[in-house]
């Protein structure tokens, strides 16, 4: 996996600068149209984990591939990328057009709860497809922001940050009203979001050297000051799932991607995720899978 992608790189490789305000502590924001990044002089970002926040608006053909899965969009489609998830953009065919907005950690965090919304959760990298009268609305917001970016105003960055909240809540209201729904938050949900955040805090795997420190449940448990048992039950009751089956999952899901956007050997990829043995790894993928991590590499 190649390493991780910064907003310098991104100027570095589109434009040959980098801008002044990437070393300020206020953040940073801009926005891009497609347009100007694609064709014959285009050079595709390599799948990787990039260090800022992208929200891309792509009209055209594309895949996005992140984690161990791929989507086509094939009209339009509007993607939410954070610096949690390795990712690559494949565009298909000719005639891709948009824009797409970068942002530091810095710049998002003066939104307030901002994380809180599903489309930022750790782990998440959410792809909407649109339908033409949403993807008007979205093109307008846009064009907005290049609009108020280029106008010398002392409060053009709120502004801005306005215009970001804007695009995420439209985007929310196309999530399903069932996905949303509020809950109580007891001890239990409290806990199940801890282990989740200790537990993602391990990946992504970005060489062939990182190995994953927390792998059984009583080892989550201990960091968590809980008693093994409770955190079973908190877990299950949240998830429906077992400590182990979640751990399971996880390590699952970044096996496929290893083997899916690396060329390391099944021995570190298995030894990066805590199989000292490869025979256990690839046991414990044959068991998930139904094959061997040899054949689903391909």
């Amino acid at each position: 996996m190649d390493k991780i992608h910064t907003l310098e790189d991104l100027y570095r490789h589109k434009l040959d600068f980098v801008p002044d305000s990437l070393k300020k502590d206020i953040g940073h924001f801009n926005i891009f149209k497609v347009e100007d990044f694609v064709g014959t002089s285009g050079k595709p970002v390599p799948y990787s984990r990039k260090d800022y926040y992208k929200i891309s608006l792509v009209v055209g053909t594309n895949r996005y591939h992140y984690a161990d899965k791929t989507i086509e969009i094939k009209q339009a489609g509007i993607s939410f990328a954070n610096p949690m998830i390795p990712y690559k953009l494949e565009r298909v065919g000719e005639g891709q057009s948009g824009f797409f907005c970068v942002f530091t950690e810095e710049f998002l965090n003066q939104i307030p709860n901002i994380k809180e919304y599903p489309i930022f959760k750790t782990g998440c990298f959410p792809i909407y497809e649109l339908d033409e009268e949403t993807l008007l609305e979205f093109q307008h917001i846009f064009n907005q922001m290049i609009k108020e970016l280029n106008v010398d105003y002392a409060y053009k960055y709120d502004l801005l940050r306005a215009l970001v909240q804007q695009i995420v809540h439209k985007t929310i209201r196309l999530i399903p009203n069932e996905s949303l729904q509020e809950k109580s938050h007891t001890a239990n949900d409290r806990i199940t979001s801890l282990f989740v955040e200790l537990l993602e805090r391990q990946f992504p795997i970005e060489s062939s050297l990182q190995q994953m420190k927390l792998r059984i449940p009583m080892e989550f448990a201990t960091h968590l000051s809980v008693h093994i048992n409770h955190l079973n039950r908190a877990l299950k009751n949240v998830t429906g799932k077992t400590t182990s089956q979640l751990i399971a999952e996880r390590i699952l899901q970044e096996a496929k991607t290893l083997l899916k956007h690396t060329d390391w050997n099944i021995a570190e990829i298995g030894y990066c995720l805590g199989f000292e043995d490869p025979s256990h790894f690839t046991s414990f993928f044959r068991r998930s899978v139904q094959t061997t991590p040899k054949v689903f590499r391909g």
